[in-house]
C-alpha cells in the first residue's frame, strides 16, 4: 500500500514538528518554499500529481496577519487558492489532504467557544484568505481534514512566547492585551495529534468513508495574552533568565490601546469536542505544552 505522504511548509513551526511525528507513518517527501513557489498553485499540483502521494499534508501558509492587510493578492495566492488546487491534484491520485485554518476565521464576538458549524465571518485579511482556502479545498473534490487551531508556539519559529523573552530582556517596562481569550497550542501538539489521526487513517487501509472536514484543534483550558506573557516571564525567572523587565513591570492593556492593521477576534476559545470524540483522542491543557516547550528554549 501506498503510504508516501507529501508535507509542505516544512520552514514553519508546525511543518518541523511535523517531520518528526509523521516519520513512523511512512515516507515523507518535503516540499519547502525554496523547492516550490506556494503562490502558484499550478506548481503545487504537478508535485502532487508527479510524486502521487497517499496523503497530502498542508501547513504552508501566509502567516504575516499585519502585513497581509497591505499584501492581499499574495496572501489570497498563498492562503486562499493554494489550497484548492492541492486538493484538485490531490483528488486525482486518490490522496487524503490534511490543511490547517485558524481561529480568525470568526470575529469573536461570541460568548462561548466556537464550533465548527459556527457561521465564520473574519475580520482581516488574513482571516479572509484563510477562510478562503477551507472553502477552496471543501469544493475541489478531494478527501479531507481541515484542522483549526490557534495561538501557536513552538521551539522553532518566531512565535508570542519567544517574542516575550526577548522584550522581557531589553526593557524595564511591557504592555499585553487582556482582553483577547484563547489557548496557546503547540505546534508538538498540533503534529502529534496529525500523526495520530493519520495513523488510524492509514491502519483502516485507507477508506473512503473516513470521517473528514473541518475540526476544531487546540489545547485545553484558555488565558488571555497578559496571563500568557505572566506564565512564559515567571519561567524565565524561574530558570534564571537574566530579565530586565521590572516585578511589576507587566502591565495589562485594552486591545483598543494597542491597535494593530489588522484587527485580532476577542474570543479565539474553540471547542474541540468534535474532534476528541470522533478520534479518541485527549488534549493537554495549554500550560503543559508550554512548559515542554520553554524548558527546551530555556
Amino acid at each position: 500500500m501506498n503510504r508516501n505522504i507529501l508535507l509542505t511548509g516544512v520552514s514553519g513551526q508546525v511543518g518541523f514538528e511535523l517531520q518528526r511525528a509523521l516519520a513512523p507513518l511512512g515516507p515523507v517527501l518535503t516540499l519547502s518554499r525554496q523547492d516550490c513557489d506556494f503562490a502558484d498553485g499550478a506548481a503545487l499540483a504537478r508535485t502532487v500529481r508527479e510524486l502521487c502521494p497517499a496523503i497530502v499534508v498542508n501547513p504552508a501558509a501566509y502567516t504575516a496577519v499585519d502585513k497581509a492587510e497591505t499584501e492581499p493578492d499574495l496572501a489570497m495566492a498563498v492562503n486562499g487558492e493554494a489550497p484548492g488546487r492541492l486538493g484538485e491534484a490531490a483528488a486525482a491520485v486518490g490522496a487524503l489532504v490534511v490543511h490547517y485554518s485558524t481561529d480568525y476565521v470568526f470575529d469573536g464576538r461570541a460568548n462561548r467557544p466556537y464550533v465548527e458549524t459556527d457561521p465564520p465571518n473574519p475580520l482581516s485579511v488574513y482571516g479572509r484568505t484563510k477562510l478562503a482556502g477551507e472553502r477552496a479545498l471543501q469544493a475541489s473534490g478531494a478527501r479531507h481534514l481541515i484542522l483549526r487551531t490557534s495561538w501557536v508556539f513552538g521551539v522553532w519559529g518566531q512565535n508570542f512566547a519567544k517574542t516575550m523573552l526577548r522584550l522581557a530582556a531589553e526593557r524595564e517596562r511591557l504592555t499585553v492585551v487582556a482582553d483577547q481569550f484563547g489557548a496557546p497550542t503547540s505546534a508538538a501538539l498540533i503534529a502529534d495529534v496529525t500523526a495520530q489521526i493519520l495513523g488510524q487513517y492509514l491502519r483502516a487501509g485507507c477508506p473512503a468513508d473516513f470521517p473528514q472536514g473541518i475540526y476544531h484543534l487546540a489545547a485545553a483550558g484558555e488565558t488571555c495574552w497578559h496571563e500568557y506573557a505572566a506564565t512564559v516571564i515567571a519561567a524565565a525567572r524561574a530558570a534564571g533568565r537574566s530579565l530586565r523587565l521590572a516585578p511589576d513591570g507587566l502591565l495589562p492593556i485594552a486591545s483598543r490601546d494597542y491597535p494593530t492593521p489588522a484587527p485580532r477576534p476577542a474570543n479565539s476559545r474553540l471547542d474541540t469536542r468534535r474532534l476528541r470524540a470522533t478520534f479518541g483522542l485527549a488534549l493537554p491543557d495549554w500550560r503543559a505544552g508550554l512548559a515542554h516547550v520553554l524548558r527546551q528554549i530555556l
